[in-house]
């Protein structure tokens, strides 16, 4: 009677801890192969919060606006969405919504504030990390880096520019353009490089035929890139109705733009002298305005982040802070790009960017959870915008909660949890009848 009890209980008691061990095992890390979602370390609680993309809210669209600078004129239409590409641009990992990152590179800096970046070698390629990449946001200024592109294809950098009114009244941020004044094409573009100048933004598309003429140039280039999520709206980065970008192509653009010598030259320049101009008779009292030294708003440039190549910051009401830039180290080049991110006090973001190059430089050349193709013709067949479903099986070429690896841990744990009282039942039963 006594060993009969005793084994009959001791098999209960082992199918129910084998059960609790299948939930323990189910509930084991987050990610899934070499590219999963890596958790960010925990500590002490900051004092800001990342947005959480992991649902894909800007799978086909950007953030809601905060302002009105989107509001279309009437008579006018919002343009659509753009297509959304599946497969996803650069693999299938790149379509996850969350940290992307490969767990042989350590875990990933804990405080980045922005909705979404990513980490590349600008060499090869590769994708060493990332968070919502191919996730929809303003670019601010950081789309000047595509005027670049256009300016370089299309004007002679030795050309004299005469500005109108409408440049030196431009709204934003300015390099302090001027009538009567007179500036090569050069000038403008390490203006608009340096200092973000909207002002050498207009003159400059003036001169490419207009701003309608040239947003269709770079929009076009956008495309020969591979750069589907990407829609210039303005030529300097002011928000406009359906203007995008992601921080995937963001680094395509950057990446194009640094393979050419003269780019690199100028986005290096931590200072410019910019030509002044005279006096203006209708302002009373006015005096000639002479050349002045320009500072570049790159931080860290300006401040000596060892190996700093250069970098194109923005900032709109509604784009927040976005940055791109790349760095050196042992011949090893690094791009990084933050977008969407929280304004802090300090040099918060800034150190952010330092903590993303040092991340990159640690992963050995090795690392890759996706790749940043040559051109379009390497980028996925492009389809109708569609939302995340829950229907869809695959995490990364959906991104939604229901393929999530945790998701699928917690289904696998709640099945393993279920499993482990049937089993205990079925012991105590068994006892019972015993």
């Amino acid at each position: 009677m006594t060993s009969g009890w005793t084994r009959r209980t001791s098999s209960a008691l082992v199918a129910a801890l084998l059960g609790l061990l299948l939930c323990v095992i189910a509930a084991g890390p987050t990610s899934v192969g070499r590219a999963g979602a890596v958790p960010v370390p925990t500590g002490a609680p900051p004092a800001f919060t990342t947005p959480v993309t992991d649902h894909c809210p800007h799978k086909t669209g950007t953030p809601p606006a905060v302002d009105e600078s989107e509001v279309v004129a009437p008579g006018s239409t919002t343009p659509p969405p753009l297509p959304v590409p599946t497969p996803p641009i650069g693999g299938e990992d790149l379509g996850y919504c969350g940290v992307v990152a490969d767990p042989a590179a350590g875990p990933v800096p804990p405080r980045l504030t922005s909705a979404g970046w990513l980490i590349a070698d600008l060499d090869s390629g590769n994708v060493i990390a990332a968070k919502d990449p191919h996730g929809r946001y303003r670019p601010a200024s950081t789309i000047k880096v595509l005027l670049a592109l256009i300016v370089l294809d299309e004007l002679d950098l030795d050309a004299t520019v005469v500005p109108t009114a409408e440049d030196w009244s431009t709204e934003g941020d300015s390099c302090g353009m001027g009538p009567g004044g007179r500036y090569s094409v050069r000038d403008l573009l390490t203006g608009l490089l340096m200092v973000s100048g909207n002002d050498c933004a207009n003159a400059l598309a003036r001169e490419l035929g207009g701003v309608e003429t040239t947003l269709e140039k770079m929009n076009e280039r956008a495309r020969e890139l591979g750069a589907a999520d990407t829609r210039a709206a303005s030529p300097s980065g002011l928000d406009a109705a359906g203007m995008s970008s992601s921080p995937y192509d963001l680094a395509l653009i950057y990446r194009e733009a640094m393979a050419q010598g003269t780019f690199r030259e100028l986005i290096a320049k931590p200072t410019f002298r910019f030509p002044g101009y005279p006096r203006r008779p209708d302002v009373p009292g006015d005096k000639d305005h002479p050349p002045y030294d320009m500072y570049s708003s790159n931080r860290l440039l300006v401040d000596g982040y060892p190996g700093m190549l250069g970098g194109k910051t923005g900032y709109t009401d509604d784009a927040r802070k976005t940055f791109v830039g790349a760095a050196e180290r042992d011949g090893r080049r690094i791009l990084v790009v933050q977008m969407y991110g929280l304004s802090v006090e300090g040099d918060m973001y800034w150190d952010q960017a330092r903590e993303m190059f040092e991340y990159g430089f640690r992963a050995g050349p090795e690392i890759t959870v996706g790749r940043l193709v040559e051109s379009s013709g390497e980028a996925a067949e492009t389809t109708a915008p569609r939302a995340a479903s829950s229907a869809d099986s695959h995490l990364a070429s959906t991104g939604s909660d229901a393929a999530s690896p945790i998701s699928v841990r917690i289904l696998i744990g709640l099945l393993a949890a279920l499993a482990a009282v049937v089993l205990l039942l079925l012991g105590l039963r068994l006892f019972g009848r015993r």
